[in-house]
């Protein structure tokens, strides 16, 4: 059961007037770190590698469901790291562009709650369960997943348990200080609700065939998008830190 205490007045309208007072785009410096890595990636696999070596990077580090279709003790290891390693890889800039707006969007609040450690660790996890639920519905596929939406997704379903507060849009700046609901509860949170259900209609579209922005870099695999939501959504509770005491920050 989650903890709620409120603070005394004075003590919780300091704490609400800090945060409200951060800018907008003050990002934690975890996720500037991560941006600046994924960026750092993408610069120099398209700008510095020749086409061959381009070709080698993904293979060796994009994520592909073939090589669990054969495992043997002959097999290279990439399949240790790949499950993690794809998520570091994108084909274009406009993919990139993409998946580096949402990140900065939900990874915010998400950082804040948890913590850097945390965080590594979510992505970590996070990115595997999108690629082996991808690979659960396309077992022994040759083709190549990469790109960070799977743990963008997992990310906006961590969010959907504390950052939108009843009542509330989605608080990208004091989300994080809100108490984690429930699963049924979040449920029962109407805001979440027509977020969840605006996110899945976008993945039934893609799934369609819609074309959308960093579509052209390759199909777009819908299905690692719901397995890092699920994820995030049902799992969160794993990576959140328990705290005695939160900041319930209301308005007239």
């Amino acid at each position: 059961m989650d903890e709620k205490r409120n603070l005394a007045p004075e003590e919780g309208e300091r704490q609400a007037q800090a945060v409200a007072s951060q800018p907008i785009f003050n990002l934690p410096r975890s996720l500037v770190a991560t941006l600046s890595l994924l960026v750092a990636v993408y610069a120099v696999w398209a700008y510095f590698l020749s086409e061959d070596m381009q070709a080698y990077v993904i293979v060796h580090f994009g994520f592909t469901p073939l090589r669990y279709d054969y495992l043997s003790s002959g097999q290279p290891l990439e399949w240790l790291w790949t499950p993690v390693t794809y998520s570091l890889l994108h084909g274009s800039i406009e993919h990139i562009g993409f998946n580096a707006l949402w990140l900065a969007a939900f990874g915010a609040p998400v950082v804040r709650r948890i913590g850097t450690v945390r965080y590594v660790l979510f992505w970590i996890f996070s990115a595997a369960a999108s690629a082996f639920f991808h690979a659960g519905l396309h077992w022994g596929d040759e083709t190549l997943l990469v790109g960070a939406s799977g743990v963008v997704s997992a990310l906006m379903g961590a969010a959907c348990r504390f950052a939108f507060p009843v009542g509330r849009g989605y608080d990208r700046v004091s989300g994080h200080l809100y108490p984690r609901q429930p699963i049924l509860a979040a449920f029962r949170n109407r805001t979440v609700m027509i977020f969840m259900a605006m996110w899945l209609l976008g993945n039934v579209l893609i799934a369609l065939g819609l074309p959308l922005m960093g579509a052209e870099s390759g199909e777009i695999a819908w299905d690692a998008h719901i397995g890092g939501f699920l994820f995030g959504f049902l799992l969160f509770a794993l990576f959140d830190v328990k705290r005695p005491a939160r900041t319930v920050i209301t308005t007239p």
